[in-house]
């Protein structure tokens, strides 16, 4: 018969002995946001660690790269109590858009109840999560984390919410009906995909999804009249787009190859964002029978994109490029 090990809960204060310089360095690592980000579904690249925002100082701040909006991160290695409760509130207050996470060692009844209300009567900018965190071990293994979601956004009713508000502000067109109803069968179709996470579908010619870095994302879109689809690396990044196109550019042939395919090269410079773009012909968002040959085109590419991109996106360095291209000038200038 197999021996199985048992499983042993941990204290945290075993482990990280204070909030500020112990569990929030800690989860402010890569690898340990990247656990956090799974649990919820996201995914997440840091921004800063005790920044201001109001009167108060945030433990974490993040970047949302599905919708370039703020992830707030909130940490308590006790029991909630009204004083974080106020401050996420102030958070939320101070932010446009904004995902709050509080992360404690148990969430009282009354804190989990507030944070499902406000999930009911805040509108679809913001996001509420409650989380508890617990530490266990098997035998003399080390102590390994576990994330639990106690309140999270219901997103259903937040999405009838918005649809509703949408159709009150505006009568959709017959084509604006046909995107939404195309993207959401898109969404539907990658539910289940573990990198490619789309934002949430709206009746617009285009949809958007994280590649791993914040002021870039992968771009789908259709043009209904020109009768194509398409889809884009879209660099906005407004200081360093120029930048990271051109150290993106310098492994032109290298890409192609990687991706199978030869790729249109925007740097637009008269604008302040960079494309990297496939077009295909041939498209008819009218005829409903084509829709699933025109997405399988569309999530294979995304695939290629998201396999050859995400990593390069991660490791462009905009000091060391603007170095490059102003030495390149300077030569080409002699």
């Amino acid at each position: 018969m197999t021996n199985l090990g048992r499983l042993e809960k941990i204290e945290l204060r075993d482990i990280w002995k204070t909030e500020d310089q112990d569990f929030t360095p800690w989860l402010a690592r890569e690898d340990n946001v990247a656990l956090l980000a799974d649990t919820l579904g996201l995914e997440l690249e840091i921004e800063a660690q005790e920044k201001e925002v109001g009167p108060f100082r945030a433990d974490i701040l993040c970047k949302d790269l599905g919708n370039d909006s703020w992830v707030l991160i909130e940490n308590q290695l006790e029991r909630t109590d009204h004083t974080h409760l106020g401050q996420l509130i102030t958070y939320a207050a101070g932010l446009k858009a904004v995902t709050i996470v509080w992360i404690a060692s148990r969430f009282t009844d009354e804190h989990r109840a507030a944070l499902d209300w406000l999930n009911t009567v805040t509108d679809d900018d913001f996001r509420f999560f409650a989380l508890e965190v617990e530490l266990w071990k098997i035998g003399g293994s080390p102590a390994a984390p576990k994330f639990n979601i106690v309140s999270k956004p219901n997103e259903w009713s937040k999405t009838v919410g918005a649809a509703t508000r949408r159709i009150q502000r505006e009568a959709l067109t017959d084509t604006k009906k046909l995107q939404l109803e195309f993207w959401e069968k898109l969404h539907q179709t990658l539910q289940s995909h573990d990198l490619i996470r789309p934002q949430k579908p709206y009746p617009q010619h285009w949809t958007n999804f994280s590649i791993g870095r914040s002021g870039m994302h992968v771009t789908t879109l259709m043009h209904s009249k020109a009768q194509w689809m398409g889809i884009e690396l879209y660099i906005s990044d407004k200081q360093n787009a120029q930048a990271f196109f051109y150290e993106l550019s310098q492994s032109k042939e290298e890409i192609e190859t990687e991706l199978g395919y030869e790729v249109e090269w925007k740097p637009l410079f008269n604008r302040q964002t960079c494309k990297v773009a496939l077009y295909q012909t041939g498209f008819q968002l009218s005829e409903k029978g084509r829709w699933g040959e025109y997405q399988d085109w569309m999530i294979a590419r995304l695939e290629d994109f998201n396999r050859v991109f995400r990593p390069r996106v991660k490791l462009l360095e905009p000091d060391t490029v603007w170095d490059a291209m102003t030495a390149e000038y300077e030569a080409k200038s002699e």
